[in-house]
């Protein structure tokens, strides 16, 4: 959705706006009394030097009231709550003798005793109390216990002697203060000797494997970060060699000083522990030696309930595995087996625990497994009991989505789906979904042949079959991608077609595709088939939909409907109604004139040639039908940690290629030509080209909710042999709510060029975009944008040099848009307004193309759902 937002006279709010923000900020101190003082800032110093570590900072307890932009909103919005409406309405109640009365009269007692709990008398306090901030008095314990704080964490790294004082500031201003944190740190203590204490044998023989990787290191500053991650090092070292109930409680670290040495020795010597287990038995706590387990039997029970109910009367082994199953085992014991990691006779893994709940979990026919583990008598020989509970094989669903964009007003769209589960006895998975979107416009070129209310028109249907591992003929995968990877093959057939939307559209696409996650960072997918069929139902609505491109031509067309001077063109032009200026018809005079001039059947200047030549083009590219055959591969990273993760970093590579196949195929099968010479399947020509787009996020998590995101997207694709174009449906466009938020969508670019064309696309892109993100009041949320990019043509038919990449005197071209947003977090889901301001404008004279249309009145808003990267 795009929408231009304009305000008559901006100035003029803009003034009025900072008069309100100024005459509240002398709201701030409002709730602060005489002795008390108004936290502004805490200083950290470490031996005289600032500290600026985040980390460090959220040690203190009590921190200044929160800032919009260096204001304190929340702040403000609090003093403006009255303290005790209650009194304050009970006060104007009875400050007239006959004022209660009056109202009783008027409203009824239990109207009057209503007003008081009303929105404006009670409800707006408590509201502007909710979302605001109490001010943040300094308190001195607060302080302290920041200072106990404070001294813990440099203890933790080695500064035990160190000491901590702090100094509260009031020489700034009246009622204000800063309070200074002062920690003198000494020498820190070094790491003198390391030795060590294992009960288990078995425990100490693994770990005289490992002791070299150990992350505590002789001779080293003293830093409790490392005791802990070497105790969870360890753990995952015993508990993936055998010893499946190894405690990280065993591990403990006895560190001694010798006090006989001199006072600045700060050496110290590290004594390692590993107890045996410790167990429990009601209030008797007794000790048993690790020992390394090894499975001797693992069972898969099919059917399992919750209540109790015995879960199998049938039994069947098959490969180490003792599948149990009621009536009819309904999945493939080879299905069962591969999704489980535990190996009869091999010992025990922690990974390979996780990896069977996950590939389980992947499978999608059974709910989340429930795994437990028995031991025999030797404490060494292992049982795995694996319950699976089955989905159900066929279930229903329906998406109704209510939306809005450029194209349509408002639009509605029904989605039933059908999916039905281990189709094969496989665990393979299909899923029809059908697709039904109707909506409203008012384009021009729509109701002109449509008036009705309802004249968009989107229907279609997909099928999809997820196969759990990698299908490809004769070929076994599994030692290249491992089971643990969730390797899944993905067939699907869709087709949909539109109607009133441009062109009108049918399409068909078909995918064979594979996709594998080694771990939960990367991903990794190959679409072995892709091929997309595109074809235009209504070609002679262009000049209909393309109105830009239309009047272009129209106006060259204005130097040829003299009559009398060609009297052969006079049936290309009409008169409307309400205008004496002949117009082109359409389809017929606008495709009749450009074939006029192009035949050379009249005779036209060089200019007027090329600007219809280039108007041709144009029409056959976007109107012809596109048959792409492509092979793609997508590489994935991404290492947030969680949904509350503010501090992560994701990346992704494509690469595609279409064509080469067909190409490779005319060698052996002659394929017919069009007149441009192009090779036809099925009377279409199929795009022949090479595909490649990097596209890297980073977030930095600035804490207090603030955070700052970074994107970077480059993308080139190269048309070759059979094609001297993209595909429209591959080609890039710039400007929209999730690209260049200053520019609606296809408005920006190629190149300097200005909005001469309706959807303005290219083969090359280059898009940089900043977002500094901050909370406002609530869950409503604030930004600060930049976002900059645009898109060019390169080693493709187009050669006017404004539209094309011509080297590095290229970059000049990079529109830049700043601006700001308001989100509302709905937890689940955020909605976005981003208003755009045009910084850089690369289409306007070099002169003027800083700052030229910064203004609201030039402004775009933009309105998307969640964050645009």
């Amino acid at each position: 959705m795009r929408i231009v937002f304009r305000i008559k006279n901006p100035s003029a709010k803009i003034s009025l706006l900072f008069f309100a923000i100024a005459l509240a900020s002398c709201n701030t101190l409002k709730r602060v009394d005489e002795n008390e003082l108004l936290l502004t800032k805490n200083n950290i110093y470490a031996d005289d030097e600032k500290v600026n570590n985040e980390d460090i900072h959220s040690l203190i307890i009590q921190n200044p009231n929160s800032t919009l932009l260096g204001y304190p909103l929340r702040l403000n919005l609090y003093n403006l709550a009255k303290q005790d409406p209650d009194s304050s309405f009970q006060n104007w109640l009875y400050k007239k003798e006959k004022r209660k009365d009056r109202l009783v009269r008027l409203l009824s007692e239990k109207q009057v005793d209503r007003l008081g709990e009303s929105f404006l008398v009670k409800g707006l306090s408590e509201w502007l109390k909710n979302i605001g901030e109490p001010p943040s008095i300094i308190d001195t314990s607060n302080t302290r216990r920041s200072l106990e704080r404070l001294k813990a964490y440099y203890s933790s790294k080695g500064y035990f002697n160190n000491n901590t004082t702090y100094e509260i500031d009031t020489l700034r201003r009246s009622k204000r203060a800063e309070v200074d944190y002062k920690v003198t740190l000494g020498n820190p203590y070094m790491i003198d000797g390391i030795t060590n204490k294992i009960s288990s044998k078995t425990i100490d023989s693994i770990y005289q494997l490992h002791k070299s990787e150990s992350l505590i290191k002789d001779g080293e500053q003293f830093d409790l970060v490392d005791f802990e991650n070497e105790r969870q090092r360890l753990t995952s070292i015993f508990r993936n060699t055998g010893i499946r109930n190894f405690q990280e409680s065993s591990i403990n670290y006895a560190i001694t000083r010798d006090s006989t040495k001199a006072g600045n020795d700060q050496k110290m010597s590290v004594d390692m522990n590993i107890d045996n287990l410790r167990l429990r038995n009601n209030n008797n706590v007794s000790t048993s030696e690790y020992k390394i387990e090894k499975f001797k039997k693992i069972n898969i029970y099919t059917d399992f309930i919750l209540n109790g109910e015995e879960t199998g009367n049938n039994v069947i082994d098959y490969d180490g595995y003792t599948i149990y199953y009621k009536d009819k085992l309904r999945y493939k014991p080879k299905t069962l087996a591969d999704a489980i990691f535990f190996e009869k006779d091999s010992i025990y893994r922690e990974m390979n625990r996780s990896r069977t709940y996950r590939q389980i979990t992947n499978l999608n026919v059974f709910k989340y497994p429930s795994i437990a583990f028995e031991t025999d008598s030797t404490q060494t020989g292992l049982t795995a009991n694996i319950y699976l509970t089955e989905r159900p094989k066929y279930s229903l669903g329906m998406d109704l989505d209510v939306s809005h964009s450029n194209i349509q007003q408002v639009g509605l769209a029904f989605s039933p789906s059908l999916q039905a589960r281990n189709l094969f006895k496989g665990a393979e998975n299909l899923s029809l979904t059908g697709r039904l979107n109707v909506g409203s416009s008012n384009d021009e070129s729509i109701t002109a042949t449509d008036n009705r209310f309802l004249n968009l028109l989107e229907f279609g249907a997909d099928i999809n079959l997820t196969i759990p591992r990698i299908w490809f003929p004769f070929i076994n995968t599994n030692k290249i991608i491992p089971n643990y990877s969730l390797p899944q093959t993905r067939l699907s057939l869709g087709t949909s077609f539109q109607k009133n939307i441009g062109l009108d559209k049918q399409t068909l696409n078909s995918i064979l595709g594979y996709n594998w996650s080694p771990n939960d960072l990367k991903k990794h997918s190959i679409e072995l088939l892709n091929i997309q069929y595109v074809k235009n139902v209504n070609p002679d609505r262009f000049f209909y939909v393309y109105e830009n491109t239309y009047e272009s031509l129209d106006e060259i067309a204005d130097s040829y409907d003299d009559a009398d001077e060609y009297p052969e063109l006079t049936t290309y032009f009409e008169t409307s109604d309400d205008s004496d200026d002949p117009e082109l018809t359409i389809p017929n005079g606008a495709n009749d004139f450009i074939d006029a001039i192009i035949d050379g059947d009249i005779s036209s200047s060089s200019d007027d040639y090329d600007d219809v030549r280039g108007i041709k083009e144009r029409r056959d590219r976007l109107t012809e039908n596109n048959l792409i055959f492509a092979t793609n591969y997508t590489y994935n990273t991404n290492n947030k940690a969680g949904i509350t993760d503010n501090s992560f970093h994701r990346f992704r590579w494509k690469v595609e290629s279409a064509g080469n196949f067909l190409s490779a195929l005319t060698n052996i099968i002659p394929f017919n030509e069009n007149s441009d010479g192009d090779r036809l399947v099925f009377s279409v020509p199929f795009s022949q080209y090479i595909k490649t787009e990097f596209d890297y996020i980073k977030y930095w998590d600035l804490r207090q909710s603030k955070v700052l995101a970074f994107r970077s997207f480059f993308g080139i694709a190269i048309p070759y042999g059979n094609s001297d174009n993209i595909p429209f449906v591959r080609s890039y466009f710039a400007g929209g709510s999730n690209d260049n938020r200053a520019w609606n969508p296809y408005s920006l670019g190629p190149g300097k060029t200005d909005e001469t064309n309706d959807f303005n696309e290219a083969n090359l892109k280059l898009a940089l975009n900043l977002e500094y993100r901050f909370p406002v009041v609530g869950d409503i949320k604030g930004a600060i944008f930049a976002d900059a990019g645009n898109i060019w043509n390169v080693l493709d038919s187009e050669d006017d040099p404004d539209k094309t990449f011509n080297g590095i005197e290229s970059l000049a071209d990079i529109a830049l848009g700043t601006g700001f947003g308001i989100r509302y977090d709905f937890t689940y889901f955020l909605i976005r307004v981003d208003l755009g301001f045009k910084t850089y404008n690369p289409a306007e004279e070099i002169s003027k193309r800083w700052f030229r249309d910064y203004n609201f009145a030039n402004s775009v808003l933009q309105i998307g759902i969640n964050y645009p990267f």
